[in-house]
């Protein structure tokens, strides 16, 4: 029976393409992920009992605890729409609607619950911090208060300058709006005085009979409506 061949002159099946898996590596590291969570649910279960709140173990990888660089950016998602998988988040674990935290895989329903939880002991752990701030010597806190003291010095001097600047610029927009408005007034009191002269000429000229435009309206109006004039009846 002839054997089958691959493309390389070797001994082909019709399973070789499959991925190998190794039984015993896998085997083992089932084991070790078993002992862990079993000695994690053992200290969770001690600090129960001890009415403590249960925190991962250090490793000595950690650092201290530092300030924040920069702030929690909880409003770059506003407006969007997002798709995520049915069955994706089971409560708090795994990613779904919210706010997620990648490093602890949990989601949270409104910000606050997320900023707390960014502050959590138990966060600052996932990111390897061991949540103890380093304690500053009293040279650092007086290179600290000098530098405040300077930036607020600075700040306070900016701003009387600049409110100086305000000052004198909303003065002369000011102003400049004054006479914009004397100027708009001067030409319509022109204006009006010159229609009266014209319409003083026009009645010198013709006598007090002509009509200039827009002084017999009421009365035409009225005559148009068959109302010829208001009367009396006391006699």
């Amino acid at each position: 029976m002839a054997t089958k061949k691959g493309a390389y002159e070797n001994a082909a099946s019709d399973t070789d393409f499959r991925k190998k898996y190794d039984r015993a590596e896998y085997a083992a590291q089932a084991e070790a992920r078993e002992a862990k969570e079993k000695e994690e649910g053992r200290l969770r279960y001690e600090a129960k009992l001890a009415g403590k709140k249960y925190y991962a173990p250090l490793t000595g990888d950690e650092t201290l605890t530092q300030a924040r660089a920069t702030r929690l950016d909880v409003s770059s998602n506003v407006g969007k729409t997002m798709l995520m998988p049915a069955g994706a988040a089971v409560g708090k674990r795994g990613r779904g609607a919210g706010f997620y935290c990648a490093e602890c895989d949990l989601t949270f329903k409104d910000n606050l619950q997320w900023v707390e939880h960014e502050n959590s002991m138990a966060h600052l752990r996932a990111i390897g911090q061991t949540g103890e701030v380093r304690r500053a010597g009293a040279d650092e806190v007086r290179a600290r208060i000098d530098r405040v003291w300077e930036r607020e010095e600075g700040e306070r001097r900016g701003e009387v300058r600049s409110l100086g600047e305000r000052l004198e610029g909303r003065r002369e927009e000011e102003e400049m709006e004054r006479e914009a408005r004397r100027v708009k007034r001067r030409v319509l009191v022109e204006k009006r005085r010159a229609e009266k002269e014209e319409e003083g000429k026009v009645k010198m000229e013709y006598g007090e009979d002509v009509r200039v435009e827009g002084e017999h309206d009421e009365d035409d109006m009225m005559a148009s409506m068959g109302i010829m004039g208001f009367g009396t009846s006391k006699k």
